[in-house]
């Protein structure tokens, strides 16, 4: 079987409940879903779905870094929306973000996120 190790990072929010940032086995990184938590002061940043997601994004590059990974590293992501009419101001933080790469993704219409966000995203990646 292969190692299993669970990741944690300072320079990202901890997780909410009993669960890890993200695990990386077998050259595998699997983060767990980021919000927009500032880490350094443990606040929901405010400013709508834009500002949001670039805290998400900027989250989950730091538990990738963690891992070993980055955001170039994703292969899969999946983006949690509290409203699809949210899509294209997240969309244009997100391109921003991965820039020429190109990750598969899903987007889907979730309600009740946590801390009443309204974007949340998890990614799968590889350990560069």
């Amino acid at each position: 079987m292969a190692d299993i190790a669970a990741i944690h990072t300072d320079n990202a929010p901890g997780a909410l409940g009993p669960y890890s940032q993200a695990i990386v086995t077998d050259g595998w990184i699997f983060a767990s879903g980021q919000i927009a938590i500032d880490p350094a002061t443990g606040s929901l940043v405010e400013g709508g779905v834009a500002a949001q997601s670039e805290q998400v994004l900027r989250n989950l590059a730091a538990v990738l870094a963690a891992a070993g990974g980055s955001l170039r590293t994703v292969v899969k992501t999946t983006v949690y929306l509290s409203d699809m009419s949210y899509f294209a101001d997240m969309n244009a933080v997100y391109a921003r973000h991965f820039g020429d790469h190109r990750p598969a993704r899903a987007t889907v219409a979730a309600g009740g996120l946590p801390q009443g966000v309204d974007v949340e995203i998890e990614v799968v990646a590889r350990v560069a």
